[in-house]
């Protein structure tokens, strides 16, 4: 094989097969887990206005697990752990899931749709967040500084990072569990996004090869590991998922995969870029913001109800079709991104 093509085969490589393992693993999974959550009862709570949801009652929740044991598996099966990025990201896909979890529980337990209380999610994610920061600011390849897009330049944040890195977390990790709102929503979503960061990573792979840095290959080979296996055990979670869902992620999965997609992002030293991979997370965080600001100061709603996909839906769009809207509106924001990183 040609000496210039072989760095990028093993990236795709890399990626692909991690992608496969956890699929596979995901699907052995996924019977186990919606058959615990039905024995335990742990159905979800559908809020009362929200009509057209009434025949999801009851479905089967914390369906996250699926994978989030899946990805992990198949990360820490081909060699994630010899990457300390990898094991940082992973690190923070399971802490986001179990505060995710934590929710879940209190909402089956008591049989309610509000679980831990807002300051409680919001300051345990910021404790997490906090750790990952000070991880990626003393990484040799992440540090403090991080790259602007179109123009290209770097820009050294110094200790502005910090609460920078912080709000990327908190943003990201809302910005998914506000999306969990249609059957194969989220994951469809963020299996794009998740691709989008594996192009990145993956040309980060490839000049860290022609250099010759042995070292930062590893490091990046690991992250091109948890964004297949997150790809693949995404895949599985949406065969049971996708319309008519047969289980939910719950804040487990929404809170797990928001996490890794901010871990990626910040890891990556392009967050920036996220705005736009991530555009339609983006779309649910402005469209909330906008209509509870708009209806405190004018009474008014923008939309007939926020997020924006349950706008979408009120409007008479099938839930297949909004999903398919996501993904490909995710597609094409992640094309353009990969022309101007």
């Amino acid at each position: 094989m040609d000496q210039t093509l072989q760095p990028l085969s093993t990236g795709a490589g890399v990626m692909l097969i991690a992608a496969v393992t956890a699929f596979f693993v995901g699907m052995v999974l996924a019977p186990a887990v919606i058959g615990l959550m039905r024995r335990l009862k742990a159905g979800q709570t559908i809020l009362s206005y929200v009509d057209q949801h009434r025949d999801k009652q009851g479905i089967p929740t914390c369906g996250g697990w699926i994978f989030l044991i899946a990805s992990t598996v198949a990360t820490l099966a081909f060699g994630g752990w010899k990457s300390r990025m990898c094991l940082v990201a992973l690190a923070v896909f399971f802490a986001y899931g179990v505060i995710g979890f934590l929710d879940d529980f209190i909402k089956i337990r008591f049989h309610r749709n509000l679980g831990l209380r807002a300051y409680q999610k919001i300051l345990s994610q910021l404790a997490v967040a906090v750790i990952a920061a000070l991880f990626a600011a003393k990484h040799l390849y992440v540090g403090t500084t991080i790259t602007l897009p179109l123009v290209g330049t770097q820009w050294e944040m110094g200790y502005l990072f910090y609460p920078f890195a912080v709000i990327v977390f908190l943003a990201m990790s809302n910005g998914v569990n506000l999306t969990d709102g249609l059957d194969g929503l989220a994951a469809t979503t963020g299996s794009v996004y998740m691709i989008g960061y594996g192009g990145i990573f993956l040309l980060a792979f490839l000049e860290a090869a022609e250099s010759g840095d042995v070292l930062l290959q590893a490091e990046l080979r690991g992250m091109l590991l948890f964004l297949g296996a997150i790809v693949g055990g995404l895949g599985a979670f949406l065969w049971h998922n996708a319309p008519k869902a047969t289980v939910f992620m719950g804040d487990t999965g929404s809170l797990a995969l928001g996490g890794a997609a901010a871990a990626v992002a910040i890891f990556s030293r392009n967050p920036l870029i996220s705005i736009l991979i991530g555009i339609m997370f983006v779309v649910s965080c402005i469209s909330v913001i906008v209509q509870v600001i708009v209806f405190k100061l004018r009474k008014k709603r923008v939309f007939l109800m926020a997020p924006f996909h349950h706008h979408l839906e009120l409007k008479g769009f099938a839930e297949s079709k909004i999903v398919a809207f996501y993904g490909l509106a995710t597609a094409v924001a992640t094309a353009v991104a990969w022309l101007i990183v």
